[in-house]
């Protein structure tokens, strides 16, 4: 059955989606009278002055409670008639919470594990369990955001690699600049080496550690003065896959030991990308492939996935053993680790990774060949497999066209597969062991009106991001009330994307305040801006929109990052 959600105005919403409302409230108490306590009748004179000085100080404290009452409200929701609703961007409450903070300063908010000084470096907290503020990227919109238990990286606005956490040093774990000057875009994360991706499509592996960058090898760097060059400042490799003619890396994914890395032609390369562990689990897609079997040259050397040559793939997604990679045409291709299902076909525990790609069948999944499926995204983490599929209703078996109603109607629905003991499947049960795909009912079959198209219309999931045990998803709901689109969110009819959050939560991942697992998808609290007893409102992702960075005016956006044990929500160009 659709499921339906339609989206009222913000009057109609009432208190529990509105923004507080605080209407003037006005004293209806005659003023207090003082009696001399004698009876003697006092004299015209006194009558006089008595009267006076009362004025005067009625007067005063009508002009002072006026004054008081204009300067604090002028700009706060006023609930009279004729009088245009406005919100103070300086009023962090109810719905308009995180949108007022993105518009005033945009930033991170990270939690989770903090054993390792990734989740805030200044406390000595074992575990954040609450979205909490990192101080030093106050200010700041970035290109990309990676956190794991043990270490963090992100890749500031102007391109440069910043590293911090006990992984990166054991005595000097405060954010650093590493990287510079390579113009960086996107970044992703092995057990111990970064590998980041340059605007001109150069791929960079590096050590996470800051000790092996500056023991490691250091390779020559050209220089923009001819005929000079000079040696890198710290130790890193260039990944060089076998590119065509006009062919460039738009897209790397990496998991614990091996990497991803896509192509601008639709083609797939994976290499080694661990210091210590060669990829073994097949996960690197070419059959036959070990430590012992590997080809003369670099331990990183990159391989063509040759399987999915012609596929045009568009995305990639690595979990910590496993791969995957959707091709244009909507059909996923998996390989690597199937120990828990995650690849999303039966465990064989002779066999339990698969090092050649295959095809996941989608028949499986709707029986009765009523609905034409299509994935549309894919993600990974962990030991766990997402995908969303977009399910067209057509004329099945023994039906007649006239007799299907909901004919060409399009259904979107997300499944799992792999390790669910920590609820990570989000389907609302506790296994071990799920090797075929699962539907998150909860979000599946999900709709709201369009008014655009004046008909019901199927949310999709905008984003997945999966840690090791837990994972977050953000709806791809509308954000506006009016059918155009607009780039400011300071309007009272603007909300943000829906985010929620399901599975482990022993290191408070899901940002709930709470050690309890979540197996299914759940809404979080934003974080408080300070210390106060009123209920904050759900947890909204801001979309696209123009803010202030200083002195500038910076198009940004709202993204969610799940690493191992830790969350983040950060502010990104």
């Amino acid at each position: 059955m659709l499921k339906t959600r339609v989206r009222l105005p913000a009057k109609q919403l009432g208190p529990l989606f509105c923004p507080a409302r605080f209407p003037f409230r006005h004293s209806l108490n005659p003023p207090r009278r003082f009696a001399s306590g004698t009876s003697q009748k006092p004299s015209s004179s006194s009558h006089w002055f008595r009267n006076s000085l009362g004025f005067a100080v009625a007067g005063t404290a009508v002009f002072l409670g006026y004054t008081y009452g204009i300067d604090n409200w002028k700009e706060m929701w006023v609930d009279s008639s004729g009088t245009k609703e406005t919100i103070d961007v300086n009023d962090l409450r109810s719905q308009f919470v995180q949108e007022k903070r993105s518009l005033k300063s945009p930033g991170v908010y990270i939690w989770g594990s903090n054993v390792y000084r990734v989740t805030d470096p200044d406390s000595k907290d074992i575990n954040i369990k609450v979205p909490r503020r990192f101080k030093y990227f106050d200010g700041q919109v970035l290109k990309d955001f990676k956190v794991d238990e043990k270490s963090g990286a992100a890749i500031t606005e102007n391109g440069d690699l910043v590293q911090w956490g006990k992984g990166f040093s054991e005595h000097d774990f405060k954010p650093t600049t590493t990287l510079t000057g390579k113009n960086l875009v996107s970044l992703s994360m092995s057990e111990n080496r970064i590998v980041a991706l340059s605007s001109g499509g150069t791929v960079y592996s590096l050590p996470i550690s800051k000790q092996d960058q500056a023991a490691g090898p250091k390779a020559r760097e050209s220089s923009w003065v001819p005929f000079w060059a000079g040696q890198a400042k710290m130790s890193y490799r260039i990944l060089k896959p076998g590119l065509k003619l006009g062919e460039r890396v738009t897209a790397v994914s990496s998991g614990q030991e091996h990497v991803l890395l896509l192509t601008s032609s639709g083609r797939v390369f994976s290499a080694a990308a661990s210091t210590d562990n060669y990829p073994s689990l097949g996960q690197l897609g070419v059959p036959g492939l070990t430590w012992s079997t590997r080809p003369s040259g670099p331990v990183d050397t990159c391989h063509e996935i040759s399987v999915l040559k012609g596929a045009k793939i568009t995305q990639i997604a690595s979990g910590d053993y496993h791969s995957l990679a959707l091709s244009k045409d909507g059909r996923l291709f998996g390989f690597g680790d199937n120990s828990f299902g995650q690849l999303g076909v039966e465990f064989e525990p002779e066999f339990p990774s698969k090092d050649t790609p295959f095809l996941l069948p989608l028949s499986q999944l709707y029986k009765g060949n009523t609905y034409l499926p299509k994935i549309t995204g894919i993600a990974a983490g962990g030991a766990n497999t997402f995908f969303t599929v977009d399910a067209t209703r057509v004329v099945g078996p023994g039906e007649e066209a006239a007799d299907v109603r909901d004919l060409g109607h399009v259904t979107a629905d997300t499944w799992a597969c792999g390790r669910g003991i920590w609820g990570t499947l989000g389907n609302g049960r506790w296994i071990h062991l799920q090797d075929s795909p699962t539907k998150v009912k909860m979000l599946s079959g999900v709709g709201e009106y369009d008014e655009k198209t004046k008909q019901v219309a199927p949310i999709r999931l905008r984003t997945i991001s999966v840690g090791t045990t837990h994972v977050s998803a953000v709806m791809d709901n509308h954000t506006h009330l009016s059918a155009s689109t607009t780039e400011s969110l300071d309007n009272s009819q603007d909300w943000g994307y829906d985010v929620l959050w399901w599975g482990g939560n022993e290191n408070f991942q899901l940002g709930t305040g709470k050690r309890s697992n979540l197996s299914k998808p759940s809404y979080i609290n934003a974080p408080p801006e300070r210390k106060s007893k009123e209920a904050e409102a759900r947890l909204q992702i801001m979309p696209r929109h123009k803010g202030r960075v200083g002195n500038r005016t910076v198009s940004m956006e709202q993204r969610v990052e799940c690493g191992r044990h830790v969350s983040a929500i950060y502010s990104a160009a």
